[in-house]
C-alpha cells in the first residue's frame, strides 16, 4: 500500500459523522426551559391551594376550602395561548369556585397582544403569523394563532397606541420647534406634528386626520397639542410645507409668536411641477444656490431674478416661486449656523417618519375607514421613535432658543407700541 493510501484510508477510520448539534441543542434547550417553566407554574399553584386548603390527606375540621381537581384553562406563552390543568379549589361547603389569585397574575400577564403589534409592524401577516413563532412541545395545545385572533388582537394593541400617542403629557417639553406635515392614504389625510425641544430632542407631539389639510383640520391639531401642554404664549418656530390651511390656523393660534419657515425641498418640487423636463435641473440650481448663500437679501435678489426671468415663458412657475418666498427664508435670517440652518429649512425629519410608517402599512390594501388609519399610523410613528436621534446640528440649538427670545421681545415691544397707538 502506499503512503498516500495509509494516510487515506487512516482519515477514513477515524471519521466521525457530524451531527447538526446547533440545531439539535436548541431544540432540546427550547423544550427543556418551556417544560420547567410550566413546571414552575404548577408548582405555584399547588403551593397556593395548600396554603387555602392545608397539607395533602390531613384531616382538618376547621379548613375552609377542598381541592376539586383540575379543569382546563390558558395562559399566554410564546405569542399564543396554551391549554394546562388548573388545579381547582372551592369552599368547604362546596357551594362556591375559590380563584386562584397566582393564576389570575398569570392571565393579567398578557403578552399576546404586544407580541401581535410587533409582528405586524416588522412585516409578518395575519395569516403567517403562527408560522413565526417558537414551535411549542408537541404534548402542548396551543390557539389563539388564526388570522381572526390576531387580527383582534392588533387593533386592540394599535388602538392603545394611538391613545397613547394622542394622550401624552407636552407640558414637561421644552419645544422650540413644530414641523407639521401631512401623509395621505385613499382619500383621507393624517397630518402629524414634530417636536424639537431646546436640546434637539424629537418627540411625535400629535396626529389627526381629516379630509384635506384644510384650517379646520389644522386647528384640531393644534388645539390638541395647546390642550396637553404646549404654551402659544411662547415663541415658536414652525416649518411647514406651505399649506395656506396651516398657516391660518398656525398664526390662529400662536400669532405674532410664530415664526413659519416654509420648506424649501416643497417649494422647489412646486416650481419644477409648473416647468418642462429641459428646464428642471437649471431651476433647481439656481434656487438650491439661492438657500444656500446665507445671506437673506442675496437669496431674495437671486430668487427673485429666476422669477422674473421665467416669468414670460412659464408664468406658473414663477407664480409659484414668488408665493411665500419671505418664509422660505426665515431661518436663514435667524443666525444659525449653516448645518442647523439646513436642518430647520426642510421637512425631511418628519418625512423620514413617513417612509416608516408606510413600510409598516405597505401590506395593507384597503382601508376600512379613518379611525383604522389612525391606528396604523400611530403604530408605525412609534415604530420610528424607536430610532430617534438628536436633530443635526443640535449643540446650535442654544442659538435658536436666543433668537425665539429675541422675537418675542420684538412682538412685545411692537405690542406696547400699537396700545400706546390706539390710547392715543
Amino acid at each position: 500500500m502506499t503512503k498516500r493510501a495509509r494516510k487515506t484510508a487512516k482519515k477514513e477510520a477515524n471519521y466521525q459523522p457530524v451531527l447538526p448539534l446547533r440545531e439539535f441543542v436548541r431544540a432540546q434547550l427550547f423544550d427543556t426551559v418551556v417544560n420547567l417553566g410550566i413546571q414552575q407554574i404548577y408548582e405555584i399553584l399547588e403551593e397556593e391551594r395548600a396554603v387555602l386548603c392545608g397539607p395533602r390527606y390531613r384531616h382538618d375540621e376547621d379548613r375552609e376550602a377542598v381541592r376539586s381537581g383540575h379543569v382546563r384553562g390558558t395562559l399566554p406563552m410564546g405569542g399564543r395561548m396554551v391549554v394546562l390543568d388548573r388545579p381547582r379549589v372551592r369552599s368547604a361547603d362546596g357551594q362556591r369556585e375559590i380563584p386562584l389569585e397566582s393564576w389570575e397574575q398569570f392571565q393579567a400577564a398578557d403578552p399576546l397582544t404586544e407580541r401581535a403589534v410587533e409582528q405586524m409592524v416588522i412585516g409578518v401577516s395575519t395569516r403567517k403569523y403562527d408560522r413565526s413563532l417558537e414551535p411549542l412541545p408537541k404534548e402542548l395545545e396551543a390557539s389563539g394563532t388564526s388570522k381572526s385572533a390576531v387580527s383582534r388582537r392588533f387593533i386592540q394593541g394599535t388602538q392603545r397606541k394611538f391613545d397613547e400617542l394622542t394622550g401624552r403629557d407636552l407640558s414637561t417639553l421644552n419645544l422650540k420647534v413644530i414641523m407639521i406635515d401631512g401623509i395621505h392614504f385613499a382619500d383621507h389625510v393624517v397630518l402629524v406634528a414634530l417636536g424639537i425641544d431646546d436640546k434637539g430632542g424629537k418627540t411625535v407631539i400629535g396626529l389627526h386626520e381629516g379630509a384635506t389639510e384644510n384650517s379646520a383640520s389644522c386647528r384640531a391639531l393644534l388645539r390638541g397639542i395647546v390642550d396637553r401642554g404646549v404654551s402659544s404664549e411662547r415663541a415658536m418656530l414652525f416649518v411647514i410645507d406651505g399649506g395656506k390651511g396651516l398657516r391660518k390656523a398656525i398664526r390662529d393660534a400662536w400669532g405674532e409668536l410664530a415664526l413659519i419657515q416654509r420648506c424649501q425641498v416643497h417649494k422647489l418640487r412646486n416650481v419644477e411641477e409648473h416647468l418642462p423636463e429641459s428646464m428642471k435641473e437649471a431651476v433647481h440650481q439656481a434656487m438650491n444656490q439661492a438657500y444656500r448663500i446665507g445671506d437673506v437679501k442675496k437669496a431674495k435678489k437671486l430668487l427673485r431674478n429666476l422669477a422674473a426671468k421665467i416669468k414670460n415663458e412659464h408664468p406658473g412657475a414663477s407664480s409659484s416661486l414668488e408665493e411665500g418666498l419671505d418664509e422660505t427664508l426665515t431661518v436663514m435670517g435667524l443666525g444659525l449656523p449653516e448645518q442647523l440652518e439646513r436642518m430647520l429649512s426642510v421637512t425631511n425629519a418628519i418625512e423620514n417618519l413617513f417612509s416608516t410608517v408606510r413600510s409598516v402599512s405597505h401590506r395593507v390594501k384597503r382601508w376600512r375607514g379613518g379611525m383604522m388609519i389612525l391606528r396604523w399610523t400611530a403604530a408605525g410613528l412609534l415604530e420610528a421613535e424607536r430610532g430617534f436621534r438628536r436633530i443635526r446640528g443640535h449643540r446650535h440649538m442654544s442659538k435658536l432658543v436666543s433668537a425665539l427670545q429675541e422675537h418675542e421681545r420684538k412682538v412685545g415691544v411692537n405690542h406696547e407700541i400699537d396700545a400706546m397707538r390706539e390710547s392715543a
